[in-house]
C-alpha cells in the first residue's frame, strides 16, 4: 500500500436489540429473534442473578415438590452463549435514553440499541399494613419466595394467606397437601369473584373448604403482629389468627417505572399498538405483564398477566422487529391446578357476564361459558381435557345458551 492510500474503515457494528427483563417474555423474544434468523446483536438484561425462568411452577409444581427447579428454566444454562445472546443478569437497567438509543445499567455500562423491548414484568402488590415488614411475611414472585414457602410447608406451618386470587388459592392447595393449617382471607364475598362471577367462584370456594382450608370471605385485615421481629399473627375483624408465615397475595402491579422515566405513555401498562410498538416511539416495544397492547379483535388496549401471553407476545415482538405484519389478536389463556381440580380458561369474560354450565358442577367435571350481549366472551374446561382449542374457536360467536349447556351437542357442532 502506498503512502497516499488509506485503509477502508470497517463498518460500524449495528447496536441490535436490547431486551430489558429476563423473565419468560424476555427470554421468548430473544429465542424468537434467533429462530427468525435475526443476525444482529441481541442482549438480555435482568435484575436477578438467575437466568430466565417460568413463574407458574413457583405456586404449582415446584412449590408442591412435584417438579425440579431445573424444569422451570426457560433455556439450559449454555443456550444463550450458543445462540450469541449477550446476557447481563443481576445488573438491572436503571435508565433509558431514547434520544441516544442507549440503556444504562446499574453497573454504569451503557448499551446501544436499534430496537428496545421492555419485558420488565410485574411485582407483587404491597398493602400498607402495620407489621408488613416482619420476617415471615412473604409475597410470591421469585424462586427465593417459593423456597421460603416450601420450607414452611415442610415444617407443617400455620399459614395465613391474605388474598383469594389465583396465587393465594394455588399456594393454599399446596400448603394443605403438605398438611399445613391454612387460612385464606378474602375481602370480597367469594374468591375470584371479579374474574369468574358468583357461580364458578362459589365452586372454587367450596373446593377449598372441602379440603380443609379455613376460607374467610368478606373480611378485612388491619394488622400483622409479631414477636422478636417475626410475624406471629394476623388481626382480622378484631380477631388475631396465629401464623407462622403470612403470604400477601393481593395481586401485582406492572413495573412501569423505567418507561415512565423515559417519557413513554403508561396507563395500566406501557401503551403499545397491535404490533407491540410504543405509541410514542416505534423503536421501543413492550411485552408481557407490562404491556397494555391494542387488541385487534376487542378494538381496545388490554393488559394480561399470564404465562401464555408472555410467550405469544414475545414471539410477536420478534416478528415486528424482523418486519412481520402479525398483530395482537388472540384470546387470553391461563390455567390452574388446585387439589384435584385442573382447569384451562380462554377468553376475556367478566363477573357481570351471564354464565352457562355444561355438565354438573357437583361432579367436578364441567365446562363454563361466559356470555356478553349473547356472544361467548370466555370459556373454562374443568377436569375435561383436549377441548380448549374447540372452546377458543367459540370465542366471539353468538350461540344460544341452551345449545352451550347441552352436552349432547359436540363442541365442534356449535
Amino acid at each position: 500500500m502506498s503512502t497516499t492510500e488509506q485503509a477502508t474503515p470497517a463498518p460500524e457494528a449495528q447496536p441490535g436489540v436490547v431486551v430489558i427483563g429476563a423473565g419468560l417474555a424476555g427470554a421468548t423474544v430473544v429465542e424468537a429473534l434467533r429462530a427468525r434468523e435475526y443476525a444482529g446483536p441481541v442482549t438480555l438484561v435482568g435484575d436477578e442473578q438467575e437466568r430466565p425462568y417460568q413463574r407458574p411452577p413457583l405456586s404449582k409444581g415446584y412449590l408442591q415438590g412435584d417438579e425440579d427447579l431445573e424444569e422451570a428454566y426457560v433455556h439450559p444454562a449454555d443456550w444463550y452463549a450458543e445462540h450469541d445472546v449477550s446476557t447481563h443478569f443481576g445488573d438491572a437497567a436503571v435508565a433509558i435514553d431514547r434520544t441516544g438509543h442507549e440503556v444504562e445499567l446499574a453497573s454504569g455500562e451503557r448499551l446501544g440499541y436499534s430496537s428496545l423491548v421492555l419485558a420488565t414484568g410485574a411485582e407483587p402488590r404491597r398493602i400498607p399494613l402495620p407489621g408488613a415488614d416482619l420476617a415471615g411475611v412473604l409475597t410470591l414472585r421469585r424462586i427465593s419466595d417459593s423456597d421460603a414457602l416450601r420450607e414452611a410447608i415442610g415444617h407443617h406451618a400455620r399459614i395465613v394467606i391474605v388474598g383469594g386470587g389465583w396465587i393465594g388459592l394455588e399456594v393454599a392447595a399446596a400448603a394443605r397437601a403438605g398438611e399445613c393449617e391454612v387460612t385464606v382471607l378474602e375481602r370480597a364475598e367469594l374468591p375470584l369473584l371479579p374474574v369468574l362471577g358468583a357461580t364458578v367462584a362459589q365452586h372454587f370456594a367450596q373446593l377449598h373448604r372441602d379440603h380443609g382450608v379455613d376460607l374467610r370471605t368478606g373480611v378485612g385485615v388491619s394488622e400483622l403482629t409479631g414477636s422478636d421481629g417475626k410475624v406471629t399473627g394476623v388481626v382480622v375483624d378484631g380477631e388475631t389468627l396465629p401464623a407462622d408465615l403470612v403470604l400477601l397475595g393481593v395481586g401485582a402491579v406492572p413495573n412501569t417505572g423505567l418507561a415512565q422515566a423515559a417519557g413513554l405513555t403508561v396507563e395500566s401498562g406501557v401503551l403499545v399498538d397491535e404490533h407491540l410498538r410504543s405509541v410514542d416511539d416505534p423503536d421501543v416495544l413492550a411485552v408481557g405483564d407490562v404491556a397494555q397492547a391494542r387488541h385487534t379483535v376487542l378494538g381496545a388496549p388490554l393488559r394480561v398477566e399470564h404465562w401464555d401471553n408472555a410467550i405469544r407476545q414475545g414471539k410477536l415482538a420478534a416478528a415486528t422487529i424482523t418486519g412481520g405484519s402479525e398483530t395482537y389478536d388472540w384470546a387470553p389463556y391461563f390455567y390452574t391446578d388446585q387439589f384435584d381440580l385442573g382447569m384451562e380458561y380462554v377468553g376475556h369474560g367478566s363477573a357481570e357476564d351471564d354464565v352457562v354450565i355444561r355438565g354438573d358442577l357437583g361432579s367436578g367435571e364441567f365446562i363454563a361459558f361466559w356470555l356478553h350481549a349473547g356472544a361467548v366472551s370466555a370459556a373454562m374446561n374443568v377436569n375435561i381435557w383436549d377441548v380448549n382449542d374447540d372452546l377458543r374457536a367459540l370465542i366471539g360467536r353468538q350461540i344460544a345458551p341452551e345449545q352451550l349447556a347441552d352436552s349432547g351437542i359436540a363442541l365442534t357442532d356449535l
